[in-house]
């Protein structure tokens, strides 16, 4: 069962890189919330259950297991997905600023209780 998600941007300002744009969007994400979902419903925070989607202009150059890697506890399922924004130097050279847009759906496998 989804019981929280919450939303996160990063940013590779010069360096062109997707996985530090999708880590940071993580980051981001995980860093404005501070819910205690495991003790509010007596589970331990390994039994967590995370769903990342991660969207960026080159899926392919995301490397999975450094986003799930921020994780520090639960079962982090990353996913990639065409998305967020790449900006090209005025100037035309160099790498574009990456934008990543993450979101993390968090929940439980909990049985329902009204039958």
């Amino acid at each position: 069962m989804n019981l929280i998600v919450e939303f996160g941007m990063g940013t590779s300002l010069r360096r062109g890189d997707y996985t530090q744009a999708a880590v940071r969007g993580v980051k981001d994400a995980l860093w404005h919330n501070s819910i205690n979902l495991a003790e509010l419903f007596g589970f331990e925070k390994t039994d967590m259950r995370i769903r990342v989607d991660v969207g960026v202009q080159k899926p392919e150059e995301v490397d999975l297991e450094a986003v799930r890697a921020v994780f520090p506890y639960g079962h982090a399922e990353v996913n990639v997905v065409y998305g967020g924004l790449d900006i090209v130097r005025p100037e035309g050279e160099g790498h574009p600023t990456i934008m990543a847009n993450v979101a993390l759906t968090v929940g439980f496998a909990m049985e329902r209780s009204d039958g």
